[in-house]
This record gives C-alpha cells, sequence and structure tokens, in this order.
C-alpha cells in the first residue's frame, strides 16, 4: 500500500511527464471500486465519512472498523463507490487532507466482506432502513448532496483553532437529520408554503360558508 509521499511523488511524476490517464498508476487498480481510509478521526460516522468522500462519487457502501468490544472507532476504514473512476479522484485529492487534525492516509485497495458482516451496501444503494425494498426503489436516481451535507463537509475538511468548531459539528450533524428527515417525508420549505398557500385560499370559502 502507497504512503500519503509516495502517492504524491507518483502524481507529480505523471503531471512532470504529461502521462495519459491509460497509462496512469492508477490503472493497475481499475479492477476495484474500494479505497482504504487511515486516520480517521474517531469521532467520524459512517454517515460523516460518506458525506466527505462523497464529494468525489456516489459511495454504495463504507466500512468503518471498530473494535468489538466497545464498539469504539479505530480510526480507519473503507469506502466503495459506483464509479470505479471516482477511487481515482478520492485517493488524489483527499490523500494527505487533514480533517480535525488529523491527516488522511487514502490508497486503492481489494476488500472482502466478511460472512458475518451486515449488507450495508444494499442499505446505501436504496437509501431506505430495515429491510430491502422492492426492485421499483432500486431504480430510483440517486439523490444530490444537501446544502448541509456539503456544509457539514466543509467543517470536517477545514483545519482551524476555533474553540467552537466541534460544537458546530454537532449542530450542522443535527441540521443534516434534519434535512433528509424532511427530504424523505416529502415536506421541506417549498412543501410548507405550498400548505400555508392552500390554506389561505381556502380561508375565504369557508367564511362564505
Amino acid at each position: 500500500m502507497n504512503t500519503v509521499r509516495q502517492i504524491q511523488r507518483l502524481n507529480k511524476l505523471e503531471l512532470d511527464n504529461a502521462v495519459a490517464p491509460e497509462a496512469s498508476w492508477h490503472r493497475d487498480h481499475a479492477d476495484s471500486a474500494w479505497i482504504y481510509i487511515g486516520g480517521l478521526p474517531f469521532d467520524l460516522s459512517e454517515g460523516d465519512i460518506i458525506t466527505i468522500f462523497s464529494q468525489f462519487g456516489e459511495p454504495t457502501d463504507v466500512r468503518l472498523v471498530r473494535d468489538k468490544e466497545s464498539g469504539k472507532s479505530r480510526g480507519f476504514g473503507f469506502v466503495k463507490y459506483e464509479d470505479q473512476r471516482s477511487t481515482d479522484l478520492a485517493v488524489d485529492n483527499l490523500g494527505g487532507a487533514t480533517v480535525m487534525g488529523r491527516v488522511l492516509a487514502v490508497d486503492h485497495t481489494k476488500y472482502q466482506k466478511r460472512d458475518d458482516e451486515e449488507d450495508v451496501e444494499q442499505m446505501l444503494n436504496q437509501g431506505a432502513k430495515g429491510d430491502a425494498a422492492s426492485d421499483t426503489d432500486k431504480q430510483e436516481e440517486k439523490r444530490p448532496l444537501l446544502k448541509e451535507e456539503k456544509e457539514l463537509a466543509i467543517l470536517l475538511r477545514d483545519q482551524d483553532d476555533d474553540p467552537m468548531k466541534e460544537y458546530m459539528i454537532r449542530e450542522k450533524r443535527k441540521e443534516v437529520a434534519e434535512a433528509i428527515e424532511r427530504l424523505n417525508s416529502g415536506g421541506g420549505k417549498n412543501g410548507e408554503k405550498r400548505r400555508h398557500r392552500s390554506a389561505e385560499a381556502e380561508a375565504p370559502v369557508s367564511a362564505k360558508q
């Protein structure tokens, strides 16, 4: 597995020599849509990882390695993309990035799920909880990132000395959860406005009666 410096050196060498994408070192890993992520902040959840890495493609599976006894993150994991080419972007752009004071190590890898592992890929693809959804649900288009999710990704990615940073991240996570809940329930600001207009339109009619 390549280190951050090795990857940066390979990329610079290819850039200096104008190496075509077809001849890039990334092509050695074209048979796997998985990436390895090391150096993860221990407070990050699977949802946070998806938010950060969805900047470069659609994640279809995430495996955050946790301690078997405590359930706490061990600081590394794996992400699978829908499009294998997204792994190249993630490795090049997020390897060496600082997230909440820790430097990420991102590299191509192959990952084999164990028999006892939960089918997270199915849950992510369907965007549903619990049992598998119907074939119709599987064909639904994947939604773009919400504004709140993009803002959370920026907060997690940027490093600063703001003592309020952890509080801001917690609050933004709440906003993301609320925004997703509104989206799933078919609500949101537009829906609320439509309901208000509808109620105002019905008020004069009921008054005449």
